[in-house]
């Protein structure tokens, strides 16, 4: 059985490591420099190292060259160093599809940015890809074969005359490498984005500087949920040991939770690789294309003549004839990709980060003075400054961005390890674990696809403490370990809709706990509604007194030919019963839900009503004070000012006043509805408010000014004769209406929400029946009951007596 393995801690036996690593830099060094310090030759450094290392790569030309650094081959045989001659590079063994197929995604999204009007328009990105057989060595060769474009100028051809310098690497893909790479690189601030490198040592920045990455770091391995029980939570390197994937595991570690990088698909990946034909393309001159060795691995044929070092070319020669769609391999298999969307990504970040460095406008850059990069003129860390702020979201809702460790915000796949009936394992998605920048971390799992490997089938239960139903929420035990805790109930206000929730959330504003606190339901709302007795009554008692004043108005009419009504300023009178019913009309404004043109009429149509009543007594009032005087010796001039345009315009000016007052308050601070939430956390009260109190309050206070007017008027006219005895009766109805309104304002200040409305509609309604029965009940019973009295003799002989 052979196993391989890609990911972190796979790889590095440190001290090993270390004297290797040292031994190597040495190495490449002398070799390096060997180069530059040369006699001169008509080829770049970067052509040199290739040739030096026989490096099996391939190329596309550009505007702008990416590098990549992939592992297509997993072997490789070290020559004897005899040194009694040159020595031989490493050869590659072991052909690896999914690496090559890794290699071809970055060509495929290359050749999709191209393709792309709106991304890096009228730039066209190139690369070259580089093989490093899963070794340090060759992989480093490969890293400064890039770098050495930084300097001058090179080409991917055989003559290698100038070409663009190399912007940014993807790879390496092994964390060993990585470091290795990174330490050096990361000397010229060459931005590296790695596909596959985990190890979180890598996001040192001091250490790493220019190191990128679209695979999460180890550090967020560690799937940091509450999952009890006697269960394995496996890395995602357990997903990629195929050896332990077989039913002799299984009954061992059938059930396993694990974690595994994120799977995307990539449309027209699989139509792209099929096109690969390294005998129909001309572009391609490396001595060893990785394309050739692909095509001689496949079909077992080999080229013309072999390239130099392959050992694992055979049988007849290669034709191009050769189909991919008739041959068994892994290399089409695209359903689900996990490395190859992580090199999709890099490669797109890359992208994003040159198109914004490109978007810069002169003067306005993020350098010294000012200034912006230029492909002419690039410098890798100026790339850097723009890879540092990627931020996009991939065609599949993914979102790509580098915290300040140069890591990607995670994404693992959690996966299942699932024995079926037949005997086969698989190894199947089960949710999702991400990190947001903005939602913090999210575990969405399927718990019905869930293979729990235990006689019951059920999920484990917790050996400490059982499970918290809903409208709890857990609370770890202290000192004591994690399966151990307490379910505490939710605060009013905060539910949990799960159970074994971590946490309880908070209701939405208009919401609020239900009873059992596991889901949240609309607040309850308050408001002096028809339904309710209070507001039955109240509606009863405003519609009895709106028909008392039309009755009364009928009898005035019926018998506004007799002195009794004729006597006591008819015009008036009537006036009179139209306002009082309008005052007993307008408190059915502060019943129901409160609007915005309720809230805006109810004060205003309260006002205007109320003064209206009250200009109307206070001018009977200086008319009874005005005849009295008249009927004096010398006193008859006083009448003529107080004829019926003059009482008109009186109780017309007066209204005019406070319609202007309400005017001026419903422009300024108009009262609107509003939800009150302070009374009770658990129901909303519809009210009014007032707008603007100094308003509420002059309305007020202008009514109260007419009706002492009117009762200290009436006081003085209370011992007049009997012909003009309706001061009396004016006097006790202000004395009433002073009282209920004095005692309303202390009342309305201490009552909330809907009570505040209810004593302001019985303030009106207890002043409205008090003028009511005050003015017109002893006239009515007169005028009904006692009708002998109703005689301009009975009235006249009343007078005499006195």
């Amino acid at each position: 059985m052979k196993i391989r393995y890609r990911g972190e801690g796979r790889r590095i036996v440190m001290g090993r490591f270390i004297i290797k690593y040292l031994l190597l830099c040495v190495y490449l060094f002398l070799i390096y420099s060997s180069l530059f310090f040369s006699e001169s030759s008509p080829l770049s450094p970067s052509c040199k190292l290739r040739r030096r290392f026989n490096l099996n790569g391939m190329h596309k030309a550009g505007d702008v060259i990416l590098g990549g650094l992939f592992e297509v081959h997993y072997s490789f045989i070290f020559p004897e160093l005899t040194f009694t001659s040159e020595p031989h590079q490493p050869n590659c063994q072991g052909f690896d599809t999914p690496g090559f197929r890794h290699a071809m995604t970055m060509a495929f999204a290359v050749d999709e940015i191209n393709k792309n009007t709106n991304l890096l328009p009228n730039v066209t990105l190139g690369y070259i890809l580089y093989d490093n057989c899963a070794t340090l060595g060759i992989g480093f060769s490969a890293a400064l074969s890039l770098a050495s474009g930084q300097e001058e100028q090179f080409l991917l051809q055989e003559n290698c005359l100038g070409n663009p310098p190399v912007v940014g690497i993807v790879g390496d893909p092994i964390s060993t490498l990585s470091i290795a790479i990174s330490s050096v690189l990361g000397l010229f601030k060459l931005p590296i984005v790695s596909y596959f490198a985990t190890c979180s040592c890598l996001s040192d920045r001091q250490r790493f500087p220019s190191f990128f990455r679209t695979i999460p770091s180890d550090a967020f391995q560690v799937v940091k949920q509450n999952v009890t029980g006697l269960q394995w939570i496996a890395s995602e390197a357990w997903t990629l040991v195929d050896g332990l994937h077989t039913p002799a595991f299984m009954p061992y570690l059938g059930g396993t939770l694990g974690i595994a990088i994120h799977r995307g698909k990539i449309p027209g990946l699989r139509d792209f690789l099929l096109r690969i034909n390294p005998h129909q393309q001309q572009n391609n001159s490396y001595e060893n294309s990785m394309e050739k060795q692909f095509w001689e691995y496949t079909f077992h044929c080999r080229s013309s003549p072999p390239p130099a070092g392959w050992v694992e070319a055979g049988g007849a020669l290669c034709t191009g004839q050769e189909d991919l769609e008739n041959v068994e391999t892994e290399f089409l298999n695209v359903s689900e990709l996990g490395p190859e969307y992580n090199i999709y990504k890099a490669v797109y970040a890359l992208a994003y980060a040159l198109d914004d460095m490109l978007q810069c406008e002169p003067g306005r850059g993020p350098f010294s003075g000012h200034s912006c990069a230029s492909l002419q003129r690039l410098e890798p860390w100026q790339l850097m400054y723009y890879l540092e702020k990627v931020n996009f979201t991939t065609p599949f809702g993914d979102q790509v961005s580098f915290d300040e460790n140069g890591d990607a915000l995670p994404i693992y796949d959690v996966m299942n390890w699932l024995w079926l009936p037949d005997g086969r394992t698989e190894v199947q998605s089960v949710g999702v674990v991400k990190k947001s920048a903005y939602n913090g971390e999210e575990l969405t799992l399927d718990e019905d696809k869930i293979f729990w490997n235990f006689d019951s089938k059920q999920p484990p239960r917790s050996v400490c403490s059982e499970g918290c139903p809903p409208g709890t929420r857990m609370a770890r035990k202290r000192g004591q370990p994690v399966c151990c805790f307490d379910c505490i109930p939710c605060s009013e206000g905060m539910i949990s809709n799960e159970t074994d929730s971590m946490e309880c959330i908070s209701c939405p504003e208009d919401f609020w706990s239900s009873p059992q606190h596991d889901h949240c339901v609309p607040k309850k709302t308050e408001f002096l509604s028809y339904h309710e007795p209070l507001g039955i009554c109240l509606t009863t008692a405003s519609l009895l007194g709106t028909l008392i004043c039309a009755a009364v108005l009928v009898i005035f009419t019926y018998h506004r030919s007799t002195p009794m009504v004729r006597a006591n300023n008819s015009e008036l009178s009537f006036l009179l019963l139209v306002s009082l019913k309008l005052c007993f009309l307008c408190s059915l404004l502060f019943i129901g839900r409160p609007r915005l043109w309720t809230c805006q009429l109810r004060h205003a149509a309260f006002g205007i009503s109320f003064v209206l009543c009250v200009s109307c007594i206070l001018v009977k009032t200086m008319v009874v004070l005005a005849v009295f005087k008249a009927s004096k010796p010398g006193g008859g001039t006083s009448l003529k000012w107080f004829g019926a345009m003059q009482q008109r315009g009186t109780v017309m000016f007066l209204t005019f006043i406070q319609a202007a007052i309400c005017t001026a308050w419903l422009v300024s601070s108009s009262p609107a509805p509003h939800k009150n939430t302070q009374y009770h956390n658990d129901k909303i009260v519809y009210e009014c408010v007032v707008g603007s109190t100094v308003g509420f309050a002059v309305l007020l206070g202008y009514i109260g000014l007419l009706a002492i007017l009117s009762f200290l008027l009436a006081f003085l006219a209370r011992n007049l004769p009997d012909n003009f005895n309706e001061a009396k009766l004016i006097t006790f109805s202000m004395l009433i209406f002073c009282a209920v309104w004095v005692a309303f304002v202390p009342a309305y200040v201490n009552s909330p929400g809907k009570y505040a409305d209810a004593v302001e509609v019985f303030a009106i309604l207890a002043s409205s029946f008090g003028l009511l029965v005050a003015l017109f009940g002893p006239k009515c019973y007169i005028i009904l009951m006692r009708p002998e009295r109703n005689t301009k003799k009975a009235i006249m002989g009343r007078g005499t007596k006195l």
